[in-house]
């Protein structure tokens, strides 16, 4: 509903059902139906990879528990270092929320890492095979968030801006809704669609560190910095500083598919 011209945040509890001292919230459920849908369309392009379905499991449970724990890294050393300096368990107290996306990411690079070695399966090419899967659980927690009225944008005067109940009496720009569009929707579109035939191995893995950092990177104009951290003098948030050499990494990463791609059809043709 309306008021003037903007839009009142909607009252839905966070909490979907609570039993004792347990409590099924958004937030959570979000992250289950990412990593559900991210199996799902594991398996449908499984046959295309020489991997068992026990194989597929256990990559995606490394690959979850990387975004679990590189997520609080993440979250606790790029934007609460100072709180960590002056209490070290807080590291640990995750039920008092924070998680970072770039932390998340290097969390599953490291878990790809490593069961690729483990396996002696090609990085890049299980790189590739996650890449897409990704954006369907970034959408689903960009949900949560919104759900949750937290990490809410900048104030605005745009007609379709909300007033989030911890926002203050300003309206603000929903950009979780621009991530969940932009990080999610898009990004998940574009990689799907890319992949769908053969490609340069590396590049689908590149297109997701481009893609998404540009997303993010644009979005962040719209999100408010948190608080403690403000903006640097440059004007750029932590986010947007954490998203350059992702996007850098992304480039270098499909011009080295590309390369390699050429030099190996030259190989051939010789």
């Amino acid at each position: 509903m309306s008021v003037g011209q903007h839009l009142v945040f909607p009252d839905i509890n966070p909490i979907i059902v609570e039993i004792g001292p347990l409590a099924l919230r958004w937030y959570g459920l979000m992250y289950l139906v990412g990593f559900a849908a991210a199996y799902w369309l594991a398996n449908r392009r499984l046959s295309r990879m020489a991997w068992t379905k026990e194989q597929l499991s256990d990559l995606l449970f490394w690959c979850f528990m990387g975004v679990i724990i590189g997520g609080r890294l993440g979250y606790v050393f790029f934007y609460q270092f100072a709180h960590l300096a002056e209490d070290p368990l807080y590291l640990f107290r995750i039920w008092e929320g924070g998680m970072s996306f770039h932390g998340g990411c290097i969390g599953v690079i490291a878990a790809a890492y490593l069961y690729a070695k483990k396996q002696s399966w090609s990085f890049l090419q299980v790189g590739d095979f996650i890449a897409p899967l990704v954006p369907i659980g970034l959408g689903a927690g960009r949900i949560g968030n919104f759900i949750n009225g937290e990490l809410w944008g900048r104030t605005t005067d745009v007609p379709w801006a909300f007033v989030f109940p911890t926002g203050g009496p300003e309206p603000r720009h929903p950009s979780q809704l621009y991530e969940f569009f932009l990080e999610g929707a898009v990004l998940f579109v574009i990689l799907w669609l890319y992949s769908a035939k053969p490609r340069p191995v590396g590049s689908v893995g590149g297109g997701f560190l481009l893609g998404y950092g540009i997303f993010r990177f644009i979005v962040e104009f719209y999100r408010e910095p948190d608080q403690h951290l403000g903006l640097y003098s440059t004007g750029l948030s932590q986010g947007q500083m954490l998203c350059i050499p992702m996007i850098l990494a992304g480039l270098g990463l499909i011009v080295y598919a590309l390369k390699s791609s050429k030099k190996g059809a030259s190989n051939e043709s010789v």
